[in-house]
Order: structure tokens, then sequence, then C-alpha cells
């Protein structure tokens, strides 16, 4: 029991006895999070609320609360200064179901997965919950779910154009992005003894206004972007203008008789920023009172990340309108102190499962022009073509690799972390120790689509540039003597993609012996450039109209052509030739594919690498 009680101390106070441990009457700032408590830091809460208690503040942390009961929302008491409110690290609607609206079974950031421990709309519904717990109390929102809704968006699963997220949860101010710097300086503001209403300028933030901020761009009002297709895809495009925080531009929004203010967006962390946020006294532990174990965590328990952002500017992902354009790197020391953690955890065996970010192969790299990066508004690096002002030299990258790899202590060093194949013919060098080190067997890589019409709206590279990849990836094994495989990941019913492209992507496919082990179906999330499309059927850039899939006939039979080795989508299949004319596929594209017994463990692989003569 005197152990268990030691272990909880290292981590932030949970309730009443915690705080009494540490000698503290009351919190300066209470954190409310979605997800368990996890201090980590892969988690935005315990980061956050570590680099508070890193400047002397008096922090706790309410995990999963029950946000009907306002008791439970009382067990630290009031806290000083305000309440930081997040849904977790997804957004709660996207946890809660799948890309058909059912529901999901389980909840990879709760002990046992068990699924339902937050509620719909959690921002809003925890919002909601403090206010009726503390009278008064300022709250503040963040985390992906409060960013990526910070404007007038739509909404899947309402189907309709929602408010901004700080309109409908009441709260005080939105941080959007990753908010180190907006919420330190709320909290030392607060703490000098500054009013709430005068926290108006801060980077990173957004507020409710009476009137419009001088030189703010102006995007059309909710009231219209709600029933105007055309309205809307100007405020998207307007909202872009924001993307660059070298070149600051506000946002304002008319809500009703309020403006919605969005300030620029905080300025990236240089190196010695992003380093101490990193040496902060994280266990990298569940807090002890869990007793079944969190997915979430089993998945990156073992993993480092090295940077932060990406430049790859894919329409349907939101982590550049979350985490930003510009990579922040960490420096290799900062990484490799954190391996000496790692390597005494009890638990660790020599098997780094990844060290990485958004895209692993990104690290250490930026623009090269810092006069051009000012006016920059490029929405990608990489698409249509490499900017030539991108710096895509390995070397950063390739040096961290070998030092891990030299630790005595180290057996494997994997990369997990997406790849942008696109980059390595400029990173020969990390190609070549992807393949020969790095590589647990299976190689995950994201085309996305091997239609060139959709990964133009995907704003990927074509199928040229992926079977160029594939065609390396494939020769370098040969080279090496290894038996290792590419899984793409692909999207189906992305906007954009017609029944007959996905014929195409089938047939592309089987003629280049690769297999889908699970497709995702298109989910139209918050924020991002593809839900736009989605919403208004244009792109909201050109004006140009895309074709959109929305029946649920359509989705399934996209998805089937995917799967074209699996037996039970042969009846599907054989629809989805029929339905586009192109009957003429199925004897290429099924074959002897739809015999029993064929199943997906069989990759196409080189052959199998040659024994070792024994030397004797």
């Amino acid at each position: 029991m005197a152990a268990k009680h030691h272990a909880a101390r290292a981590f932030l106070p949970i309730n009443r006895q915690d705080m009494k441990t540490r000698g503290w009457e009351e919190l300066d700032v209470l954190f409310i999070t979605g997800d368990a408590y996890i201090d980590h830091p892969a988690f935005g809460t315990p980061l956050l609320a570590r680099l508070l208690e890193s400047h002397g503040y008096r922090v706790g942390i309410i995990a999963q609360p029950d946000w009907k009961n306002p008791e439970a929302l009382k067990i630290m008491g009031r806290p000083r200064l305000f309440a930081a409110i997040s849904a977790g690290a997804m957004d709660s609607m996207v946890n809660h179901y799948t890309a058909a609206k059912k529901i999901r079974r389980n909840d990879a950031y709760t002990p046992g997965a068990v699924a339902g421990k937050r509620p719909n709309r959690a921002v809003i519904a925890y919002t909601a919950a403090v206010k009726g717990a503390f009278k008064g109390l300022p709250t503040v929102i963040g985390g992906i779910e409060a960013s990526l809704r910070r404007i007038a968006h739509y909404d899947y699963w309402d189907d309709k154009v929602r408010r901004s997220i700080l309109v409908d949860s009441k709260a005080d101010l939105l941080l959007y992005g990753m908010a180190e710097t907006a919420l330190l300086e709320i909290t030392n503001r607060l703490n000098s003894g500054e009013q709430l209403p005068s926290l108006i300028d801060i980077r990173g933030t957004a507020y409710l206004s009476n009137s419009v901020p001088e030189k703010a761009v102006e995007l059309p009002a909710f009231e219209k972007v709600i029933n105007n297709p055309d309205a809307y895809n100007l405020a998207f495009k307007l909202a872009g203008t924001q993307d660059n925080p070298f070149s600051p531009t506000t946002l304002a929004q008319p809500h009703d008789k309020r403006y919605l203010v969005v300030n620029p967006p905080a300025l990236p962390l240089s190196e010695t920023e992003l380093d101490g946020v990193y040496a902060l006294p994280f266990t990298r532990q569940p807090h002890p009172h869990y007793k079944e174990t969190i997915p979430a965590y089993e998945q990156i328990r073992h993993s480092l990340t090295s940077h932060r952002g990406c430049f790859g500017g894919c329409s349907f992902c939101a982590i550049t309108h979350h985490q930003g354009k510009t990579i922040q790197s960490r420096s290799q020391e900062s990484i490799l102190k954190e391996i000496d953690q790692l390597v005494a955890q009890p638990d660790f065996h020599g098997t780094i499962s990844d060290i990485g970010g958004p895209t692993a192969n990104m690290y250490g790299l930026g623009c090269g022009n810092p006069q051009a990066q000012k006016n920059c508004h490029r929405p990608s690096c990489l698409f249509p073509a490499v900017c030539p002002n991108l710096r895509t030299n390995d070397d950063m990258a390739v040096e961290l690799l070998d030092k891990v790899r030299r630790r005595p202590e180290i057996k494997h060093v994997f990369i997990s972390s997406g790849i942008r194949y696109d980059l390595l013919p400029f990173q020969q060098h990390y190609f070549d120790a992807l393949v020969q080190h790095h590589i647990s067997g299976l190689l995950k890589v994201a085309p996305e689509s091997t239609s060139d019409r959709v990964t133009d709206v995907m704003r990927k590279p074509g199928a040229k540039v992926f079977t160029e990849f594939l065609d390396e990836f494939r020769r370098r094994n040969r080279e090496h003597g290894l038996r290792q495989a590419i899984v793409p990941y692909l999207i189906s019913a992305h906007p954009g993609c017609t029944l007959n492209d996905m014929v195409d992507v089938a047939l592309y496919l089987k003629r280049h012996d690769l297999r889908v082990e699970q497709v995702q179906d298109f989910t139209p999330t918050p924020g991002s450039l593809s839900t736009c499309i989605y919403h208004t059927g244009k792109d909201p850039v050109t004006g140009q109209p895309i074709y959109v899939p929305r029946t649920a006939k359509e989705k399934r039979l996209q998805k089937a052509l995917l799967l074209y080795h699996l037996p039970e989508v042969r009846q599907d299949i054989l629809e989805a030739l029929k339905v586009c004319g192109r009957v003429e596929a199925a004897k290429e594209l099924l074959g002897a594919e739809t015999k029993q017994g064929r199943g997906n463990a069989k990759q196409n692989r080189p052959p199998r690498r040659p024994k070792k003569k024994q030397v004797r």
C-alpha cells in the first residue's frame, strides 16, 4: 500500500489526498480531459499540466469525469485561476462513431478499451459541467476538438453547419494548435491580476467580441454559411490565409450579434523550447490507480516523438491545421536522454517501436529560404511538386537513427510513423537505413489512392510516384536479401472518387501484387479541406465541382473493390463492375483470388532469403 502511495506521488494530483500530500489547499488550474490520465508527453493534457507545474503552478487532472454529476468535478475543489478543458486526443464524435455513423464498441484511450467514458461533443458537455459546479469560474477550451471546430464548421454527424465551438460551449477562451505558449501566457497574466476580458491579444487563441479588430479578415457570417455552400467555401478559403504564423492574420466571423475573433497562430517552438517540454518529469506511465491496460498507451509506451508538424498538406488530414506546417524538431541530445528513461523502465526489453512524428522522415527538415517562408501560403511543400525552397537533407535523421542503433541496450528500433515516399528520392541514405534496419517485416505507407484524378483532390502524389517507390523498395530488399512487404493504406469514397476510379485502383493493386489489410472509409472530420468539399461539392479554391460519393451502396462497393482478394466480397465486386460497365475486368480482378483458403496472409514478397553457409 505504501509503495502504491509513493508511486502515485510521482503523478500530478487527481484527488484531495494527492493535494494534501503535496501540502496544497487549492489548485491554481484544474485540467479536465476525456482521456485516461497517462503521464506521457504523447498526450496533450499531461504535457500542458507538467509545463504549468514546471513554472510553479499547482495543477490537478480530472480524467474522464462523470459529466452528469457536479460533485465529480469538485473532488479537488475550486481552482484559483481557471479550468482547462479538452475532449482528449481525438474529436469525441470521431472517437464514438464510424464513418457509417455506427457506435464504436471500444475507446483506445480508456482502461480496458471501454466505450462511453466521455460524452458526445465532450468539450461542450465538460464546459457546461464545470460551469454548473463552479459558478463564474473562467473556462479555457483546447485540444483537437476545440482546435478544429474553432470557426463555423460542417459537422458530419449532424449533417449541418455548426457554430464555432466557443459559442456553443459558452467557454471564455479557445486555444487552438499545440497551445504551450498560449496557455502559459494566459496563466501568467491571470496570476498577475489581469482580468479575463483583457486577454484578447494572445496568439493561438480565439474569443468573442462586440466589434471587429482592425485589419482582421472578415469571414462570411455563420448565418450565411449555414445555408449557402458558396459562402461556406469562401469562409474556408479566407480562413486559409491564417495558415502561416510568420505572416500574422486575424480572422473575424459574425455569430449572431457578436464576432468570433481568431488571433494569429502561435509561433513554432524553437529546438530549445521543444527540448524543454520533453525534459519535464513525466513518469511515462498510466496513473497507478488504473487496473486495466489502456490500448493507446500500449501502442506508444516504447516509442519516442522526434518532431511535430507536417508540411504534406493532405486535403483529408487536419494535422497541419492543428500542429502547423512548420517542422519543429528536437535535438538529438534530447531524444537520446529520453531513451535513457525508456531503457530504465522495467518493462523495456530492447525494442523501440517508433521514432517519429506525424511523418517520420520530416525530422530535421524545413524551409531553406526564411524570406520566402514569411510570405508562403502554399498548403503543401510537396504537392503538386516538391518546393525548391524545401530542405530535404536526411543527415540529421540518419545520424540519429545510427546513434540509437549503436546503443548496446537497443536490439531493434522501428519506424511505425507515416513515411512520405515522395521525399525518399531526396533521402537515399534514410531510405537505405529504413530498409536495412527499421522495418519489422511490413512497411505501412499511405498512397490513399492510385487514381491520379483522386490523388489530385487529396493533394497526394499519383500512381507514377508510388510505383517508382514500390519498385525501388522491392529492389533494395532483393539487394539486401530481405523479405519485407508493403502494406498500402487506402481511403474509399473520398471526394472525387467514382466507382470507375476505384476499379482502376483495384486493378493496380492486383497488377502490383498488393493487398490491403484494412480500408478506411472517408470520414468528413471537422476542419479539413476534404470535409469542405464533401459538404459543398466544390473545391473552395478553384470553385470547380467535385463528385462526392454519398450513398451507402456506393460506399460499400468502393470498399469491396479494395478488398478484391477476399472471397466474401465477390458479389459486391461483380455488382460494382456491372454498375460502371466494366464486367470485362472481372476475370483479371477476381480470377483464382476468389477460391477459399487464399486469405490475406500471403503477401507477394521477394524470394526467401538464402541460408547463410556455416563457416567452420
